[in-house]
């Protein structure tokens, strides 16, 4: 029983240092296959002897290390890379542009942000107080930098935050 225990804590804590350096970023599991590791090591002296002990302690370490090297060179990081660039910009439109009042209508649903088209420009908005339909006809509240906020254009779009309409 004591030999198949240390094989396993030997097993189960190569695989977790390999999903450690593969695909669960974090240490969690990488520390409990290093504490697997240790165990099955220390268990082979208490068990087997110094002589024994150490070809498990030395074998472990070859083990990691061969497993290390295997994963570098593989081809193993070219399915977890991003390989593609992305070329999306946020807003970039004159901040005279848009302005506050300005109406436009939803081209996306915006949940709560999204496109719309202001003024002939397609611009990401951000909706202030509910989620928006797409073909919906918006006005501009607020401009702060790169963030346009919205809301949606009827008589009771202020209903919720008891605000005054700017009508």
């Amino acid at each position: 029983m004591d030999l198949t225990l240390i094989i396993i804590a030997l097993a189960v804590g190569l695989i977790l240092l390999t999903l450690e350096i593969v695909a669960l970023p974090g240490g969690v599991a990488g520390l409990f296959g290093i504490g697997l590791i240790v165990f099955g090591v220390w268990r082979t002296f208490v068990a087997y002897g110094t002589t024994w002990g150490t070809i498990v302690l030395v074998g472990s370490a070859v083990a990691c290390g061969i497993l290390l090297a295997i994963l570098m060179k593989s081809k193993t990081w070219n399915k977890f890379s991003l390989n593609e660039e992305s070329d999306s910009k946020v807003n970039q439109i004159d901040s005279a542009a848009v302005s506050v009042g300005a109406r436009g209508v939803t081209v996306a649903r915006l949940a709560p942000t999204g496109k719309a088209l202001i003024d002939g420009q397609l611009v990401e908005v951000h909706a202030i107080n509910r989620f928006i339909e797409q073909d919906t006809a918006i006005e501009v509240v607020a401009v702060d930098g790169y963030r346009i906020d919205v809301c949606q254009c009827d008589d009771n779009r202020f209903d919720e935050n008891n605000q005054p309409s700017n009508q």
